[in-house]
């Protein structure tokens, strides 16, 4: 038994150090190497062959038995429709129309790849690929749907049937499947033998062949099987199977050649023993004279070049096929040979043409493979393709990406070969990168999305072009989702991640909403001329302000931004009302549990408070805050007015609320609420019960709710309902009115009859036809409404009798200021005095008369009549129609609109600065004040300022612009004071230091001492000059600062050292880390030298005496500690150690032999690759990888 020696990791540690020493003595020399390892114990030989050869012979059987060569799953066929036999054959629409549509549905229900090709003979040819199960479910569909149908019967023996039908029918079902034909076989009480096959030709060629197979095969007579390859049995049947059938009249025995839609070649004669061979030698003699004039051969192509060679749809093989029809060419995916048959002339030409192909591609083109994991497939094709379709234009090559379904990893780049190792290159790194990638979520309420992509998408585009890496995908608006997908590479995505979250943070902060509701008459001043009053709370408070459509009900502003500057909008927007108006602010204590009682439905009750008070705000506070306060804003009386009310039904809610609900007809509605609400105050006076009425908001429009004590509610409800029923009491009754007056109701579509019937309850009022001249005018509807209503229409009748015309002269030129914009004021004068007012035509100023007595030819001149110089303008005479006290109270509302004039003196120096920049200021005063100010022109060098408006805007537009003047002249003052301006003369070594890094030593003094700060352009004689402009006291102590501050560099040294450039950037640290922590330390600066410098070992240290040395000294230190020499040991506390042995084995091939032991010293033996580099010292040490 041999000894085995065990190597362990001390001993193997101890050969390697070289600390093993050796034993003296031939004792101890004997145990070392015996305690040495064997060769064969160390490096074990592989295990032999067996020795016998025939062994080896059946080891190579048995691997070569198990060997069989692989086929691609995917084949490719060609099918022929003859032109006779063709479905669709419309020339004119080939690739087109039905034919196109049944080729793209037979595609998809299949799963097979179809492209058509048009022979010479107008013969379709379709070429199928695809897996065997898909091309023959195509072919099916094929030949049943672009292939006419045919039908054909073929007669067996009666006793066959029942074989041809199979058990259960199932072997007919599977004869039909696999022929798509219809086969009927006579029923087993009909004596006649022949089965009726209707289908394509082809199929019922294939169908025939099958049911005489069964026939024959059952058949007593003989049965004899010739197998003769395919191509070879068009020859033996002939055309139109004349020669076939010239046999079987010949010899009387049957003959079943398998058609051509059948993959076999076994052809079966059947028949008396004579006549069967007879058949079979007349086959052979046919088969052995076309085998020596047909051929088969094979051509080496690369699988991945053939549908190169193919073409595009099939181009490049029909040019071949419809020269050569007779050649067959068969593509195999998978195989790198194409196979022809056919006649051997034929053949070769076509052999030749491909081969020629296949070598011009071969050169020409080139191909490679890459592995990229599946999952980034779909990004390696892109949005639409997008990414993979540049590739493949950029390069000029095509890109072959597997299918999800395949889970392959392998991307194939065929083209030419630069194009394909460009391709390769470029589709690798992007896999590269999108491994580096990473996917994360963001939350982001989906109220914000819209803001952050922004109009056309402008904002998100600035996120994606400061990212460009990361792909920023937002959820559908209809998935309602939350969540936006941040995709790309790691620190990428991590920094887009945290940009959005402060995007989304500062919209959370911005998006504060304050409702503040304002006077509707107001809105208009809040808006400014212009929009410049809302413009400019919106600039300055940084919020955005929403006001309500012109024709809306609503009240609120909506400002939405900051808390803070919500609030301050709020205040200024408040602020602007309280001084247009006699606007109070009242605070009103009501228990808050009381609250919502109050408010009332949707808001009813405090609304019909508010409707009935002038239209005053209630402010409640939010809902659960607490709070008790209440706050009513409007005009005084009114606010009071509602305090009352608000306090009184507070006191019903504690002491004992009752609610009653009772309905009427809309229309009745205004008649019960009576003129400026005075039918309803005589209910709530006499009861002390509340009526609410519906606004037009509610979807009720019928419900009247009473509030109040149980016994106010009864009496308020009975007398309600007492004059509800009183207007269901319709009656008719007629008035008298002259025929002179029924204009004026029936004007502008019958307006004011209109608005007699919506006040009094739904009046019906009938005015007699025009021109009968009749004065009977109808009313009809309930009792009380109708007696209103009369009583209404004498009032107006009385106006009309009573009405005169006056006339107001004010020149023409203040119409327009008159009318106010859109005619607001004289809409309010009309309103307020009930008269009308008729302004005149505008006069034509190109309307004078032809000078000297000119008249155009064949006019007569006629005398213009003689005009009463002091009798006024027909342009200035404004008509007012109406009772005359009332016209003449309308006159003077006229006159007290006519804009006046005054004059102010402003020094001519001041006017710059009262226009503003691009007249911003003046234009400010004229909103303010409404009125018009005129600057008089700089050439005219005039102090007079003129301010025209109406009389009651003079004088505050006059004060307001002497205060500006002011202000203005203060300014003046400010800035004579701040022009004072002196100069220091300061070496200019000493500039940089003066300014600082990036400008913060000289930012600092200029913002201690309020001053400007100048120092010398380049190019400036006076390089030493720096200048200082201010206040005095300030420019002197900013002077003294820099005085200091020089006096401080005067004081400082230079020292120059020698340090060795290797350790320089070790000591600048990354982006300058490490010098300015030691700059910063020693208060000192250090300056290294620049690139290309004769000494590249020098370095300054300029800074106080002892800081310098410090400093020195510090640097010294870390030179010494980055470079030790590599010499030097690590720690010197280490033992020297020996030369090592390496790894020692006893009874080595070189011990026992005459081989020699490998040095592992030569280079011989060992050789390098590329030349030695020696290692670089690192005061980091050796370098791990």
């Amino acid at each position: 038994m041999s000894s085995v020696a065990v190597l362990t990791q001390e001993r193997f540690n101890e050969h390697r150090s070289g600390l093993l020493t050796e034993q003296s003595g031939g004792g101890g020399a004997s145990g070392e190497e015996e305690a040495l390892p064997t060769y064969k114990d160390a490096f074990p030989p592989l295990p032999e062959k067996a020795a016998s050869p025939e062994g080896t012979q059946e080891t190579a059987n048995a691997w070569t038995s198990k060997l069989r060569p692989l086929k691609s799953s995917v084949i490719t066929q060609v099918f022929h429709v003859p032109l006779e036999e063709r479905k669709y054959k419309d020339m004119n629409q080939f690739g087109e129309g039905d034919q196109a549509k049944v080729c793209v549905d037979i595609m998809h229900k299949t799963g097979a790849h179809l492209e058509l090709s048009m022979a010479k003979d107008q013969g379709l040819s379709i070429m199928v690929s695809g897996k065997l199960d898909a091309v023959m479910k195509a072919r099916k569909e094929i030949v049943s749907r672009l292939q006419t149908q045919a039908s054909s019967t073929v007669a067996i023996p009666k006793e066959h049937h029942r074989y041809v039908i199979g058990k259960s029918g199932e072997k007919l079902q599977e004869l039909e499947l696999r022929t798509a034909t219809k086969i009927q076989i006579p029923r087993p009480d009909d004596l006649s033998n022949q089965i009726k096959i209707s289908g394509t030709k082809e199929g019922l060629e294939k169908a025939k062949h099958e049911i005489l197979l069964i026939s024959a095969e059952q058949d007593k007579r003989a049965v004899e099987r010739v197998s003769i390859d395919k191509v070879y049995h068009p020859f033996i049947t002939g055309a139109s199977n004349k020669l076939v059938l010239e046999m079987m009249a010949e010899t009387g025995a049957r003959i079943n050649v398998p058609p051509p839609s059948v993959n076999k070649t076994e052809i079966v004669i059947t028949g008396e023993k004579e006549q069967v061979a007879l058949a079979v030698a007349m086959i052979k003699k046919v088969h052995e004279e076309k085998a020596n004039s047909y051929s088969v051969s094979t051509v080496s192509a690369p699988s991945w070049l053939h549908r190169f060679i193919i073409g595009k749809k099939g181009q490049n093989l029909a040019k071949i096929t419809q020269q050569m029809p007779k050649v067959h060419i068969e593509f195999t995916e998978g195989e790198d040979r194409i196979t022809l048959e056919g006649p051997t002339k034929d053949l070769q030409m076509v052999q030749l043409e491909i081969e020629a192909m296949v070598l011009d591609l071969g050169n020409r083109m080139d191909y490679t493979e890459i592995s990229v994991d599946p999952k980034f497939h779909r990004h390696l094709i892109g949005k639409g393709g997008a990414n993979i379709n540049r590739i493949k234009e950029l390069h000029k090559v095509t890109v072959r990406i597997p299918p999800d379904n395949e889970k392959s990893t392998l991307i194939r780049i065929e083209g030419d070969p630069q194009g394909v190792q460009d391709a390769r290159k470029e589709l690798l790194e992007l896999a590269s990168r999108m491994e580096n990638e990473r996917t994360k979520d963001l939350i982001i309420e989906q109220r914000f999305h819209r803001a952050i992509i922004g109009q056309k998408g402008e904002k998100i585009k600035e996120v994606r072009d400061k990212f460009p890496e990361v792909i920023i995908n937002f959820p559908d608006p209809a998935q309602k989702s939350n969540i936006v997908q941040l995709r790309g590479p790691h620190t990428e995505v991590e920094k887009c991640f945290k940009f959005m979250q402060k995007v989304v943070a500062e919209m959370v902060e911005n998006g504060y909403t304050l409702l503040v509701p304002i006077f509707k008459q107001f809105h208009k001043n809040i808006i400014g001329k212009g929009g410049a009053n809302i413009k400019k709370i919106r600039e300055e408070t940084n919020t955005k302000i929403d006001l309500p459509a012109e024709n809306s009900n609503s009240e609120m502003i909506v400002i939405t931004g900051k808390r803070p500057a919500c609030e301050a909008a709020r205040t200024r927007i408040l602020a602007i009302q309280k001084e247009l108006a006699n606007i109070t602010e009242l605070e009103v204590s009501i228990p808050s549990k009381l609250h919502n009682s109050l408010i009332g439905s949707k808001g009813r009750f405090v609304r019909s408070i508010m409707e009935e008070c002038g239209g005053v705000h209630i402010h409640f506070p939010t809902e659960g805050s607490g709070v008790d306060k209440v706050t009513i804003r409007g005009p005084a009386e009114e606010v009071e007015k509602a305090k009352q009310q608000l306090l009184a039904l507070a006191e019903e809610k504690q002491i004992k609320s009752h609610t009653a609900e009772l309905r009427a007809k809309p229309e009745y509605h205004k008649f019960l609420i009576g003129k400026g609400g005075g039918n309803i105050r005589k209910v709530r006076d006499s009861t002390g019960a509340r009526i609410i009425f519906p606004t037009a908001e509610d979807q009720d429009q019928e419900l009247i709710t009473v509030v109040g004590t149980e016994e106010a509610v009864k009496e308020a409800t009975k007398e309600l309902e007492e004059l509800i029923r009183s207007l269901d009491n319709v009656v008719e009754d007629t008035m008298s009115v002259d025929p002179k007056h029924h204009r004026y109701f029936v004007a502008r579509r019958g307006q004011v009859l209109r608005d007699i019937a919506d006040e009094y309850g739904g009046v019906m009022v009938s005015f007699p036809r025009t021109g009968s001249q009749s004065e009977k005018v109808t009313l009809k509807g309930a009792k009380d409404c109708v007696e209103a209503a009369k009583k209404r229409m004498q009032e107006i009748i009385e106006d009309l009798d009573a009405q005169v015309t006056i006339e107001c002269v004010i020149t023409q030129r203040f119409h327009r200021s008159i009318m106010g914009p859109k005619g607001s004021r004289i809409q309010q004068i009309t309103k307020d005095h009930n008269v009308q007012i008729k302004f005149p035509d505008r006069e034509d100023p190109n309307g004078e008369p032809p000078e000297n007595g000119e008249v155009p030819d064949g006019e007569v001149k006629v005398e213009p009549p003689v005009v009463d110089p002091a009798a006024p303008k027909k342009c200035d005479v404004i008509v007012i129609s109406g009772r005359k006290e009332r016209c003449e109270a309308a006159v003077e509302a006229l006159k007290a609109l006519v804009p006046v004039t005054t004059e102010v003196e402003v020094p001519f120096d001041l006017h710059r600065y009262i226009i503003g920049q691009k007249g911003s200021g003046i234009r400010k005063m004229m909103d303010e004040f409404e009125v018009n100010i005129q600057v008089p022109s700089p050439e005219l060098q005039c102090d007079i300022i003129s301010i025209t408006g109406l009389a009651n805007h003079l004088d505050r537009a006059r004060e307001g612009l002497l205060e500006r003047v002011k202000e203005l002249q203060l300014e003046q003052e400010d800035r004579a004071l701040r022009s004072f301006k002196l100069t220091i003369t300061v070496d200019p070594k000493y500039h940089p230091k003066i300014i600082g890094r990036k400008g913060a030593v000289i930012t600092t003094i200029r913002t201690e001492h309020d001053v400007n700060i100048q120092f010398p352009e380049k190019n400036d004689e006076n390089l030493d000059q720096i200048s200082i402009m201010g206040y005095e006291p300030n420019a002197i102590a900013a002077r003294d600062a820099i005085k200091a501050l020089v006096d401080e560099l005067e004081e400082l040294i230079s020292e120059e050292i020698t340090l060795d450039s290797r350790v320089h950037a070790r000591i600048i640290g990354g982006r300058g880390k490490g010098i300015r922590k030691i700059m910063e330390e020693f208060k000192v600066d250090l300056k290294f030298p620049q690139s290309g410098s004769p000494d590249p070992n020098l370095v300054t240290v300029t800074g106080r005496p002892e800081l310098v040395d410090e400093a020195i000294d510090h640097l010294l230190n870390l030179e010494e500690e980055y470079v030790r020499p590599a010499s030097l040991p690590a720690s010197s506390g280490d033992e020297p150690r020996g030369p090592s042995k390496g790894f020692v084995v006893r009874e080595a091939p070189w011990t026992t032999g005459t081989e020699k032991a490998p040095d592992m010293s030569s280079s011989e033996d060992f050789p390098s690759f590329g030349a030695p580099v020696a290692a670089k010292a690192s005061p980091w040490g050796p370098k791990r990888f």
